[in-house]
């Protein structure tokens, strides 16, 4: 190879290192923006605790909370619990999100079915979510069914209105365009309908999510025996205001990376899009 050959193929590689730091560097700084209001807000409150300035009694200090925490993981209590709460969060996610992603769209492609199931959707999604969860724990007891039960409720009717939505919003050309290639009503689904809903479904999923750990910490704040809403409904009993901390804290951690874990693979699938900035 000669000179000029290998300069013309070192180009291109520089400029891929190039475009791979500023865009490291453009994530750190996102971080580091984002995480300057959560550490000043835990900054103050140390300081206020420490000089005694809020009730060590409704507000313990972060460092109290860790140290509860750091107990709570040494004594198996907080692992035995969490690992309960995983396995209702995602087996309700996963049943509530799958369904209203089939029936939204089943309804969506078809006109028939949406004047069959449509309403009666909509009017169950209109019963708040909260009444339903003394007649779960009535019916199911207060186990794991009634659990996966109303967070599958929860997490059913965003999957379903935006994959709904999604399908309505595939422009008609390009039905009529898979049409006249001769797709079969499956490869129409898979070829088309998928990709094109996509942008809405992860949406929808997004709002499933956060949807599930609010429908967690209500169903086994009302009734459970095992669970972190369990061990913070517990604390609470007994005036032990850090492990409250510690279940709303887990709660907001666990809803952080489940979100992000989305966000990150939105940017894999729709890196596609003129309007997605990567």
């Amino acid at each position: 190879m000669s000179i000029r050959q290998a300069n013309a193929a070192a180009v291109p590689t520089a400029g891929r290192k190039r475009r791979k730091a500023e865009k490291t560097r453009r994530k750190l700084s996102h971080f580091l923006w984002g995480a300057i209001l959560p550490a000043t807000i835990l900054i103050v409150w140390q300081v206020l605790g420490d000089r005694e300035l809020i009730s060590p009694l409704l507000f313990p200090t972060p460092l109290v909370i860790a140290d509860s925490f750091v107990w709570l993981w040494n004594s198996g209590t907080l692992n035995d619990n969490l690992f309960v709460s995983l396995y209702r969060t995602f087996a309700g996610f996963g049943l509530g999100a799958g369904l209203g992603l089939a029936l939204g769209l089943f309804v969506g492609l078809s006109r028939s079915a949406e004047k069959l199931l449509d309403s009666t959707v909509q009017m169950i999604r209109m019963i708040p979510h909260i009444s339903v969860t003394f007649l779960f724990v009535l019916w199911f007891g207060i186990g794991d069914t009634s659990k996966i039960l109303l967070i599958a409720k929860g997490c059913f009717f965003p999957l379903y209105i935006y994959s709904f939505l999604g399908v309505r919003g595939v422009d008609n050309k390009l039905f009529e365009v898979t049409r006249v290639l001769g797709y079969s009503r499956f490869k129409q689904l898979v070829r088309l309908v998928l990709p094109a809903t996509l942008p809405n479904v992860i949406l929808g999923l997004r709002l499933s999510l956060a949807i599930a750990w609010v429908s967690l910490v209500v169903a086994e704040m009302m009734g459970a025996s095992s669970g972190l809403g369990f061990l913070m409904m517990d604390a609470r009993a007994m005036s032990d205001t850090p492990t409250v901390f510690v279940g709303i804290f887990l709660f907001t951690l666990l809803a952080k990376i489940t979100d992000s874990l989305v966000l990150f693979a939105e940017r894999r699938l729709l890196a596609w899009r003129d309007s997605f900035e990567r």
